[in-house]
């Protein structure tokens, strides 16, 4: 058996971008738009600002459009990248304005 201790916020492996729902003003129809609220890097127990978003996709659980995203600082940007290229899931690399 293997057990997994969860770091704080009970994520085992580094942590998801912090995100809020926000509509832009005066829209009635539009789909809320996902904006960060912590740009903070993903890699585990890093707390420096995300400079970096690595836009990814498992290709067995999800569609060829969908894009997940990790925020990478200048740091972490190499190595996350080469996790995510070594399965196949990165798709694109884009620098934060």
């Amino acid at each position: 058996m293997v057990n997994i201790s969860a770091l704080p916020g009970g994520f085992p492996r580094g942590r998801p971008a912090r995100h809020t729902f926000t509509e832009p003003a005066g829209s009635v129809f539009c789909c809320p738009r996902l904006t960060v609220v912590d740009p903070i890097c993903s890699s585990k127990g890093c707390r420096n600002d995300a400079t970096w978003e690595l836009h990814w996709n498992n290709p067995k659980l999800h569609t060829p459009e969908r894009r997940k995203i990790w925020l990478a600082c200048d740091e972490h940007r190499a190595s996350l990248s080469a996790f995510l290229e070594a399965r196949g899931f990165l798709r694109e690399t884009v620098a934060r304005t």
